[in-house]
């Protein structure tokens, strides 16, 4: 296979990859790292590495749009960031230390979480519960566009919901990925923030993240453009098409294809990480 080929091979499979995680709210990240490694047999640092690259570029693509149309909470994605940003680059830190295999065993944990995260129900949390009172001071509570008019919300649990943040930063700077997983588990099921607003703030916040553990990978030199630059392009525009196509898409038919994906991708990150496949 020369160089072509495997960028075109590679450009074409970040594309699906972009495609099915536009789709289901996930994004592309979480298929990139071990397509790149178990597919194509690139090492996972600097799968890792062109990764990061790649959701720092579908981040800033989509999160302008959400920022318009009055989805995404900017002050809850500015506090939360402080706890993302440091962890990411804690996780950065802590990837050059660590053996391959650690973190292919970590992956294949959070892909299996993010497979069943990507079948779970959608579900708009009620207000119907009190903000809570660092959230009051702080003014993170705000209201998002419905069809009835905008409708407010109140932020709750924002020490827990701070503490999940730093710990989907750690995630992302160590396995390349977005955390979109923890993010939704921190201001969807914590925080109870409605689901919308959860989805495209945790967008706008996952470039800030990737950017601040990108930095590392740079310095150590796991940034290859050769592998980085199809791999942009690709979940770039498979993000942008998955967008394009969302309210006429069979979804709960792509999400379930899109967990078994994942599901199988863990079982195998996890395999190959225990037995030194990595």
């Amino acid at each position: 296979m020369n160089i072509l080929e495997f960028s075109l091979l590679v450009w074409f499979s970040s594309l699906t990859a972009g495609f099915l995680g536009s789709l289901t709210g996930l994004g592309g990240g979480v298929v990139i790292v071990p397509m790149l490694t178990l597919a194509f047999g690139v090492d996972i640092r600097y799968a890792v590495g062109a990764s990061l690259v790649s959701v720092i570029a579908t981040s800033s693509g989509a999160a302008s749009a959400y920022v318009k149309e009055g989805y995404t909470n900017l002050r809850l994605g500015m506090f939360l960031e402080i706890a993302t940003t440091a962890g990411a680059l804690v996780g950065a830190i802590v990837a050059g230390m660590v053996s391959s295999r650690a973190i292919a065993i970590v992956l294949g944990i959070v892909l299996i979480y993010s497979a069943y995260l990507s079948r779970q129900p959608r579900i708009e949390h009620v207000d119907n519960e009190p903000s809570d009172p660092l959230a009051t001071s702080l003014k993170l509570n705000g209201s998002y566009p419905t069809q009835t008019g905008l409708q407010p919300y109140n932020v709750r649990a924002v020490p827990v919901g701070f503490g999940l943040m730093f710990i989907a930063g750690i995630l992302s700077g160590l396995l390349g990925i977005g955390s979109g997983a923890v993010k939704v588990l921190a201001m969807d099921q914590a925080m109870h923030i409605p689901f919308k607003v959860s989805t495209t703030t945790s967008n706008f916040m996952i470039g800030v993240t990737a950017a601040a553990s990108v930095g590392v990978y740079l310095k150590r030199g796991y940034i290859d453009p050769g592998l980085a630059m199809p791999v942009m392009l690709g979940v770039l525009l498979g993000a942008l098409l998955g967008a394009r196509i969302l309210v006429r898409a069979r979804i709960e038919l792509l999400r379930n294809i899109f967990s078994l994906v994942i599901l199988g991708l863990a079982i195998e990150m996890i395999y190959k990480g225990l037995t030194g496949g990595i």
